[in-house]
């Protein structure tokens, strides 16, 4: 059976991040957010790719005790 990847929105994938849909855009802009996959005018992103953007984010945090 093949798992499929849902593709959020904008709005969905700035929630998932917990910031505001502007600095989502910002977050894509800079790079730290992948392109977006384009579905005709529409824009969306893989569940997974918002997931490893929160996993970087983890990883390099330091380890300050």
């Amino acid at each position: 059976m093949e798992i499929i990847d849902p593709l959020l929105t904008a709005r969905e994938s700035a929630s998932v991040l917990r910031i505001s849909i502007p600095s989502f855009w910002r977050r894509v802009a800079d790079g730290t957010v992948p392109q977006p996959v384009k579905l005709g005018g529409l824009s969306r992103w893989p569940r997974s790719e918002i997931n490893a953007v929160i996993e970087r984010a983890k990883s390099s945090r330091s380890n300050v005790a």
